[in-house]
């Protein structure tokens, strides 16, 4: 970042008490913060998702690069752009509208549920930051959004990382009342989450964005507790499933960005879940942590279930997150991993990447970012490992649905 861009600030005179610092540096951030984006982005511009190569758009729809050709020759689907070098592009929306011609005749190419298939919550968590939780429900989100899936995405972190990475600046995008608090919290000022939802530029794929005001539900829960309302719907941990059951014909996914904490919003998220997908870094200090996380967990869910809260899932899994296999240590702790609790560890691991770290800069994913822009080898072996885990994951949705 250049000098000249940077907001110029005066270091003569700081502010006398730690609470005004602090107040004057998170004021810089922020203004710096808007600079850096209204430079990436015009005031009306917002975040574009690329256009898929041929050969990607088939791969997406269960299809060959040639069957994709033979239906654009044959008149079935329209031509698509193309580019300088005359490689037909395609957008997600002719992605996903190519495969809803196809399912007309073949049911195999819909992935949407039907029936009685409920919707799948999944609550990805662990109460350590830097485990990759929010890396991990990004692509995932996306993941299941680009295969056709209708996805809602929720952040649940104060922090907002999941928002910030679908283009949404909190401190400056959200006002009040426009996040999952608004739909869960205890006065007449509740509304319906319909209203808080917003679209993203993934086809597809919606969001509820978080902010600061999140943090207001862990302060006004023991006030609602010791206050005598405990009333069923009144209860903290319904409160994000009871949010929830007003969209519950309109997603067949829902992924749910927990906090790093196993506070009362933690705790609702899990009640409100039907899977729960816990991250790990496979290093000793993670591990000793995520013991933590258990044995809390387990006790204050023993009390939530005893409450008649939900304490049933279809799956419970652990995936190692930014996993490097040559390093002996964490393939050690890998190992552990997986002769203590055997199956409930995914298969396949996410593996560290610079072409995930480096997508991260400019607040983007793999799956936003096209090959061109890595070394070919190093973006092959990450998104080689992104889509074995969010495969896994994928057939245990579908194994849930009952589908072979």
């Amino acid at each position: 970042m250049a000098e000249a861009n940077l907001i110029k600030v005066d270091h003569a005179s700081p502010p006398k008490s730690l609470t005004r610092l602090i107040e004057a540096d998170a004021d810089i951030l922020s203004a710096q913060l808007q600079q850096l984006r209204a430079r990436a982005f015009a005031p009306l511009e917002q975040k574009e998702l690329r256009r898929f190569m041929a050969g990607e758009a088939a791969k997406l729809i269960g299809i060959s690069d040639a069957y994709l050709r033979t239906l654009v020759l044959d008149g079935v689907i329209p031509e698509a752009e193309k580019n300088s070098a005359g490689r037909r592009l395609y957008t997600l929306e002719q992605v996903h509208a190519i495969r809803d011609h196809l399912g007309r005749n073949k049911r195999d190419y819909i992935n949407r549920r039907v029936g009685d298939e409920h919707q799948q919550v999944i609550a990805v968590t662990n109460f350590k930051g830097g485990s990759g939780k929010t890396t991990t429900s990004a692509h995932l989100a996306q993941y299941f959004a680009l295969r056709g899936y209708r996805v809602l995405a929720v952040d649940l972190d104060p922090q907002a990382s999941l928002s910030a990475l679908f283009g949404i600046q909190p401190e400056f995008d959200l006002g009040s009342n426009e996040t999952i608090y608004g739909a869960i919290r205890y006065d007449d000022q509740q509304r319906l989450i319909s209203r808080v939802i917003r679209k993203t530029y993934f086809s597809g794929l919606d969001i509820v964005p978080g902010n600061l005001e999140l943090q207001e539900f862990e302060h006004e829960t023991p006030r609602a507790l010791t206050e005598g309302r405990r009333t069923a719907d009144r209860m903290f941990f319904t409160r994000v499933a009871g949010a929830l059951k007003g969209v519950e014909d309109d997603y067949d996914i829902v992924i749910l960005d927990c906090p790093p904490s196993l506070g009362y919003l933690t705790l609702s998220a899990l009640c409100a879940a039907t899977s729960v997908l816990v991250t790990i870094h496979p290093q000793m200090l993670d591990v000793a942590s995520m013991s933590q996380f258990l044995h809390m967990t387990a006790g204050l869910f023993d009390v939530v279930e005893k409450a008649g809260g939900n304490a049933g899932y279809d799956w419970f899994r652990y995936v190692l997150t930014r996993y490097e296999p040559n390093d002996s240590s964490q393939s050690q702790v890998a190992g552990l991993l997986r002769s203590l609790f055997g199956d409930r560890v995914l298969t396949n691991a996410m593996v560290k990447s610079a072409a995930i770290s480096d997508a991260g800069i400019t607040k983007q994913t793999l799956y936003e970012v096209g090959r061109e822009n890595f070394h070919r080898q190093t973006y092959d072996r990450a998104m080689e490992a992104l889509d074995a885990v969010n495969g896994e994951i994928e057939d245990l949705v579908k194994h849930s649905w009952g589908r072979k």
